[in-house]
């Protein structure tokens, strides 16, 4: 597949580094934007500006399938995606990091009215990571949570606890929920596949897929007992702190905002009918400690500012806060802020590469999802009648995964090894990033 992309940013140098083995890629840019990374990478450059129809005709655009506009400045991105579309079939990619133009695209594409300019897919980073914030917070000590069959399923991951029981066992004599698969652990900033002779240490974090029913009592059983979310502290209230906090009061979260800048703190007040609004900076101790943010069930962190960001969560942690959750802008601090001790360190980066690679895959597989900072990914596979009648334990993967949920029809099934699947089932399997390009072979039609 040709890709060409438009802007040698960090989110550019990722999808660069990420698909340039197994894709043409070309990236448009000015030649000081041009990031010493790249020079490494089998890709081509073309310095200049993407809306300019002769810059496009050297990146031989006309032959592209895929026109990824990722630069720093919106409008130069819907301009360079509504000029590439004039060269004809080519998909679009459009970052945009203001809500209104997300709001406005998507509108403009669905109405009635809408003209051959339209721009096939519009990616708004911020709010993917509201999303993916929302999701962890609601679920009591969960460091990832998310979703599958229309809420039926789930997966969820855990570190283990000094006190939990389940250290030292293995992994079959942990006795954990029917209908629960854990399909992952990862020790030492390593993920693997498990097995039942798998010891369970002090420090792992482990990953579970199942029915959202039994994931609830696995959670209760083990991991916390019959906790539940009631207030919230969210440190910065931009974009993605108004959007999070709308949103906890929908399901009665008790919610504040600690917010720096006066007049954005009265918008705030504008905004939400439910939330207290606190002006004053996260970093001041005195300040979090007055306001009682040491007994918030969970703290937020989402300032625009790393540092920032690593600063009041540890001041939050101090305060004795058991679960903190930071953004992290640049994707290559996050093992750093896990490293310091920061529960949940997440990039509104990261989630957007997620919704590209998926975009890019073949039509029977999606990735549902990446863990682990991408060493895990989460595949959905349709069943093609080759594989029709076969029983679980019967198919010979030819490396380590997981079938941890079926969904057949309205039907949501957590398999066995006796466990037939059937043509247009959908398997989501669990595997390692290293190891899902060879699942993805084996499910093709031979």
């Amino acid at each position: 597949m040709k890709i060409v992309i438009y802007g040698a940013t960090e989110i550019g140098c990722l999808i660069a580094t990420e698909f340039f083995e197994d894709h043409d890629i070309t990236i448009i840019d000015k030649e000081e934007n041009r990031a010493e990374e790249l020079s490494n990478l089998d890709i081509s450059f073309i310095q200049g500006n993407a809306s300019n129809i002769e810059v496009l005709k050297n990146a031989d655009i006309k032959n592209a399938d895929i026109f990824i506009a990722c630069s720093g400045i919106d409008e130069a991105n819907i301009v360079a995606c509504m000029t590439a579309k004039q060269f004809g079939g080519v998909r679009t990619i459009c970052f945009v990091s203001k809500e209104e133009y997300k709001n406005t695209l998507s509108f403009e594409k669905n109405s009635e009215n809408f003209c051959n300019f339209f721009i096939d897919y519009i990616i708004w980073p911020e709010e993917l990571l509201t999303q993916e914030i929302f999701r962890i917070v609601t679920v009591a000590q969960a460091l990832d949570v998310e979703n599958f069959a229309d809420g039926r399923a789930r997966l969820l991951e855990y570190k283990v606890q000094p006190h939990l029981s389940i250290i030292g066992k293995k992994v079959r004599e942990c006795g954990f929920t029917k209908d629960t698969l854990m399909v992952g652990l990862t020790r030492d900033g390593q993920l693997f596949i498990p097995n039942g002779e798998t010891e369970i240490q002090d420090g792992d974090k482990l990953i579970f897929m199942g029915t959202s029913h039994s994931l609830d009592i696995l959670a209760g059983t083990f991991f916390h007992e019959k906790e539940i979310v009631k207030t919230v502290a969210i440190i910065g209230g931009g974009t993605v702190g108004r959007i999070l906090a709308r949103t906890l009061e929908t399901l009665k979260i008790k919610t504040k905002i600690i917010e720096q800048d006066y007049e954005r703190c009265q918008y705030l007040a504008e905004q939400l009918s439910n939330t207290l609004i606190i002006n004053g900076d996260g970093t001041n101790l005195k300040l979090l400690d007055e306001e009682e943010i040491g007994s918030a069930d969970v703290v937020i962190s989402i300032t625009n500012n790393d540092e920032r960001n690593l600063l009041c969560s540890l001041l939050a942690k101090q305060l004795g806060v058991k679960r903190v959750i930071a953004r992290v802008s640049k994707v290559l601090n996050i093992p750093l802020f896990e490293k310091v001790g920061i529960d949940i360190a997440i990039s509104a980066k990261n989630a957007a590469i997620n919704e590209v690679r998926n975009d890019l895959q073949e039509n029977n597989v999606d990735i549902l999802a990446t863990v682990e900072q991408g060493q895990g990914e989460v595949l959905e596979i349709n069943v093609l009648p080759e594989f029709n009648g076969n029983r679980v334990m019967d198919l010979k993967f030819p490396t380590r995964a997981i079938i941890g949920v079926i969904q057949r029809r309205n039907k949501v099934l957590i398999p066995k090894g006796d466990t037939e699947i059937h043509t247009d089932d959908v398997l989501i399997i669990f595997t390692t990033a290293e190891n899902a390009p060879q699942i993805k072979e084996f499910f093709k039609v031979k």
